[in-house]
This record gives structure tokens, sequence and C-alpha cells, in this order.
């Protein structure tokens, strides 16, 4: 029961993840027009791991070697995920963009399979498969020509998704705490370096900018992924890859109330869709079935 308790609440947070992230997409679209991308990369992961080091420095501790090297894999992987995505939406639109990152929704079941050897449920992949659906009615207006943004976008999702994978196999057996920290400032390191070696730097931003870059620093970033990390401990991969690609469906909201987007017919059905999958994932029929026989037995018993 204490399992199911912290699982339930994983499933919780991540669900409060994915609204946070969908309203990320307006901030950063807004942010992007005067701030280059690696720059807002490097500041968000540079803020985020001095916030979060200020208030889990106790919980943090001390770091070892071993530590270091699974919080490193995590973070580089994390790195590359972002570098790919971000260069790959100078030769993309927004929109397709979304939809094939989203793709890591269908790729996490798959990796699940090669590195556990253990085959997820049919229902996961049915979840995962009407989720891409989904998210393609959401995002994609258009056609889906494959150029070379479009390729680097495909290269982003595999890494999203080896992200997941790798977040849930090294919180098993490392404080979360340490992994969620080490991870985020890997990530600010490489992108750092990524932002001095192809973009001009500069910090004279206007204060709307700043006040972008703190939000996507201290909840985006440091907030979310600490929560993904912790929830993942308590939670299977492809429950949060599931529940975290919510975000193009608050993204969509956000979208409407802030930016003016109008909601088609299809995006609605693609919400909806996302929401079947979801049930689907994490219902259990079961236990469901058996719940409900038993009802009627005990309905028979006392006629």
């Amino acid at each position: 029961m204490k399992n199911k308790f912290k699982k339930n609440i994983s499933d919780i947070s991540l669900f409060f993840v994915a609204i946070v992230w969908g309203g990320g997409f307006v901030i950063i679209k807004d942010t992007l027009s005067t701030v280059t991308p690696m720059l807002l990369i490097a500041l968000r992961f540079i803020i985020a791991s001095i916030v979060m080091y200020l208030i889990f420095y106790k919980k943090i501790g001390k770091i070892s070697k071993r530590d270091m090297k699974k919080g490193s894999v995590v973070g580089i992987v994390l790195y590359l995920a972002f570098a790919t995505q971000t260069y790959g939406l100078q030769f993309t639109t927004a929109s397709k963009q979304g939809f094939l990152t989203a793709v890591y929704v269908a790729i996490v079941p798959f990796l699940y399979w090669i590195i556990y050897r253990k085959r997820p449920k049919i229902k996961v992949f049915v979840g995962s498969f009407l989720t891409i659906i989904g998210i393609g009615l959401i995002s994609l207006h258009g056609g889906l020509d494959i150029n070379i943004g479009d390729s680097l976008t495909l290269i982003c999702a595999l890494f999203f998704a080896m992200h997941i994978i790798s977040v849930e196999y090294f919180a098993k057996d490392m404080d979360v705490y340490k992994l969620a920290f080490i991870q985020i400032a890997v990530a600010a390191i490489f992108s750092t370096v990524s932002a001095i070696l192809t973009e001009p730097i500069t910090l004279e931003l206007t204060n709307r900018a700043w006040y972008s870059i703190m939000f996507l620093a201290v909840f985006s970033t440091f907030g979310c992924f600490t929560v993904q990390t912790i929830a993942q401990k308590y939670t299977s991969s492809s429950h949060a890859s599931i529940l975290m690609s919510l975000e193009s469906v608050f993204a969509a909201v956000f979208g409407i109330l802030l930016l003016n987007e109008v909601m088609t017919p299809l995006m609605i059905f693609g919400s909806a869709l996302i929401f079947v999958a979801i049930l689907i994932i994490e219902l259990d029929l079961k236990e469901f079935n058996k719940n409900k026989l038993m009802i009627r037995f005990n309905n028979k018993d006392i006629n």
C-alpha cells in the first residue's frame, strides 16, 4: 500500500511537471526573440544548478567519483537532447519539431526492452501509439518532409528517451538529490562551453528576458527535473514518458490563453486521445474486473 501511494504521488507530480513544461513553451518562444538558443539553455542550467545546491546542499552532501560518473552520464544525455533540439529548430518549424520530439514516447518502451530484456505490457505500446497520434494532431500543421532540422529533432527524441531510461536506471541505487544536481550541473557546463564556442555572449538582456530565464531555470529546470528524478524512483519509465508528454496538451492550452492561438477540432481530438492513452497505461483492467466481480459476488450474498 505504501509503494502504491508513492507511485500515485509520483504520477501526480509528473502531471504537474507536464503543466509547467507546457507553460514553458510559451515563455521560450517569447524569450528566443531576444536571447540566442544555446545561451538561453546555458543560463537556465547554470541558475538551476546554483539554486538546487543552495536549497539541497545538505541532502546532496559529498559527491563520490561513482556518483559523478553516473550523474554525468545522465547530464550529458540531457545536454545532447537540448542541443540537438535547439539546433534542429533552426531548420524546421516549431510545430513539426513538437511532434517529432514527442516520438520519445514510443522509443522509451523499446529502449526499456533492450536494456532490461523485459518486454513491456501490450497496453504500454498501445498507449504510446495513441499518444504519438494525439501529439501529431495537436502539433502537426502541414507536411512531414524530412530535412536536416527534422533529422536532428529525431535524434533529440532518441536522447530524451535515453534520458528518461537513464534516470530510472540510476535512481534505483543512487541518491536522487545527488543525481538531479549532477545532471543539471553537467548539462550547464556543456551548454556553457557550446554557447561560448558557437554564439556571441552578452548578458545585457531586458528585464523581461531575465524574468523568463529565471522562471525557466527555477521552475522548468530545477523544479521539474528534480521532481522527475525523484518520481522515477517510484514509477516506471513508460508511465513517466506518457505523463510528461502531456506538455503538448498544456502547450496548446497556454498558447490559446496567452498567444491567442486557435484550438482546432483536430487538436481537441488529439488531446482526448492522449488522455485515453494515459487511462490505458495507468488503469489496471485486471484489478478493475476483479473488484467488479467481488462486488457482484458480495451483492449476491446480501440478496
